[in-house]
């Protein structure tokens, strides 16, 4: 039996969410909650996709300036960092939020890391605050948080930990005296396996300013005809940074969120239907999710209040997106970004069925560059470089951060691909080999680190294969110490030893054996050749 949505009354008796009206310009702060918290203080601004769970936006306000003073109170200033690592809840967005309108750095920590993991992003971004819950209890407990000092629990209880509701209640209400913009602080994997935090500059402003680069971000998704009146769904986990940094521009414009707790493709159509969703956005896989489910169950749903869909993250299939604009209509468009935020490409459903396969038109000046550095003729493939782009750095590593730029000062986030005659651009590969699974980034060089170091193994290679569900999973090709070794009990056994050592999600799903690994007399891995036998005959995840 499937699983349903706990689908509960809206707010108000007419079947429809509150309404808002239109945003006004000349409100103090307008493009942040506290306008809509004066304005429309009963219109939804979360409501949890599974629960039904509402959040107001005068609740929104309230609880995150609640949150904010109560961090100010325990020593957090202006330019501090905090860590949020909980699953997708409704406080999630409250506390994102409070960090957003104190000034703060926040982390949001991918929930699937070990506790290592965990542990090497909270001493690198150098949190001194940690709001967790019971749901991360097995990796939280064996943190050393010794300089963690403030550490707050949504959901519990947890040793060591003050419970959220027991702070905000015990913190005096109120406007914050130095409320200014804050910034996200996310972790994007490098090629050496270590994470890297993709520090960007705090505005030092105040909150809603226009000159802000969230406000600017949120200017930008209002051209997506998002408004006061708007639905938004988010189907993905709010660690990612699309999903966060797309769900706090919407309360900026006074739209209602809806979050998924978890995806479920029928689950995805039954609340589009029930809260007449105008705004979403999704990665390829989830496309495939929704369309392997049955005519009958499509068919059961009205979607119709869809005004427009967005999908990035990873390049989606042409036979997929074909399929989804002959379902859902031209309403699906794409982009091409990356945390780092140094380039970025759009592309509308009309321009995508001129040019299928393309990421759109660059909004910033486009280079493809080839080997020797210099821009390759139009058509042929090379590095992506963007030259403009706004300012961030690998935090702490400044080698990393110079990497990614060339001599002219364009950056490259490490894809290959090209243009075409009408300045559309292609993704053909990766420089660095990336994995990419259901809208996922995995590197293979952590779970290559991790399996070379067992004895049974005397050369390894990860890569991504085909997989008709999330585009790609990860594969681990093995060469033995001991050939004669071979067989399912050991490939078992370097399974659970990867998976001991990394997240799930990072480890390989089955591990092939083989004489020996395609390399040059130098050693370089042949890593294209090895992954071209499992690609071969491979262009579409839908049959």
């Amino acid at each position: 039996m499937r699983r349903r949505v706990r689908l509960l009354p809206r707010l108000t008796g007419t079947g429809q969410l509150p309404s808002r009206g239109p945003t006004t310009e000349g409100d103090g702060g307008a493009l942040s909650p506290a306008s809509h918290a004066t304005r429309t203080p009963d219109a939804a601004a979360i409501v949890m996709g599974g629960t039904g769970e509402v959040t107001t936006y005068a609740q929104l306000e309230d609880r995150s300036i609640r949150l904010a003073r109560a961090l100010r109170e325990r020593g957090l200033a202006v330019g501090d960092s905090i860590a949020i690592l909980l699953p997708n809840e409704r406080a999630y967005l409250e506390v994102a939020w409070a960090a957003q309108r104190s000034g703060l750095h926040y982390t949001a920590v991918n929930r699937h890391l070990t506790t290592a993991e965990v542990q090497y992003v909270l001493d690198d971004c150098g949190a001194t605050a940690l709001v967790t819950g019971e749901a991360l209890a097995d990796v939280v407990e064996g943190l050393d948080l010794d300089r963690v000092p403030v550490r707050i629990a949504t959901t519990g209880p947890l040793q060591g930990f003050e419970a959220y509701d027991d702070v905000l209640a015990a913190t005096a209400p109120g406007p914050l005296e130095d409320e200014q913009e804050g910034r996200e602080m996310l972790y994007s994997s490098g090629t050496t396996g270590r994470p890297k935090g993709v520090r960007k500059p705090r505005p030092g402003t105040p909150l809603g300013d226009p000159t802000a680069a969230p406000v600017q971000i949120t200017m930008g998704i209002a051209a997506m005809g998002v408004g006061a009146d708007s639905v938004y769904l988010c189907p993905a986990p709010l660690y990612h940074s699309a999903p966060l940094v797309f769900s706090q521009s919407m309360h900026r414009l006074g739209a209602a969120v809806v979050v998924m707790e978890r995806f479920d493709p029928e689950d995805c159509l039954a609340l589009i239907e029930r809260h007449r969703v105008t705004h979403a956005q999704f990665v390829p896989t989830m496309f495939v999710r929704l369309l392997r489910l049955p005519p009958e169950v499509r068919d059961r749903y009205d979607v119709s209040s869809l005004r427009h869909v967005s999908h990035a993250a990873a390049p989606c299939p042409v036979p997929v997106k074909r399929q989804m604009l002959d379902w859902w209509g031209p309403i699906i468009h794409e982009y091409y970004a990356g945390t780092e935020d140094i380039g970025s490409t759009a592309i509308g459903p009309e321009e995508w069925l001129a040019h299928p396969g393309s990421v759109g038109r660059p909004r910033e000046a486009c280079h493809i560059v080839g080997p020797d550095g210099e821009e390759v003729p139009t058509g042929e493939t090379g590095v992506v470089y963007f030259a403009g782009g706004r300012p961030f750095e690998y935090h702490g590593d400044p080698e990393k951060t110079a990497s990614i730029a060339n001599e002219r000062g364009w950056r490259t986030l490490g894809d290959i691909g090209r243009l075409d005659d009408d300045g559309f651009l292609y993704l053909t590969d990766r420089q660095a080999h990336m994995i990419i699974s259901g809208g996922v980034n995995i590197y293979p060089q952590e779970a290559e680190n991790v399996l070379a170091a067992h004895p049974a193994v005397l050369d390894v290679a990860v890569i991504g294969v085909p997989d008709p569900d999330r585009g790609e999973v990860v594969k681990a090709v093995v060469q033995l110490a001991d050939p004669s070794a071979a067989g399912p009990e050991v490939e078992g056994e370097l399974l659970a030893h990867c998976r001991a050592e990394l997240a799930d999600y990072k480890c390989p799903r089955s591990v092939d054996l083989v004489d020996e690994l395609p390399r040059d007399p130098n050693g370089k891995l042949y890593k294209r050749r090895l992954r071209a036998r499992y690609w071969e005959g491979h262009d579409s995840l839908i049959g």
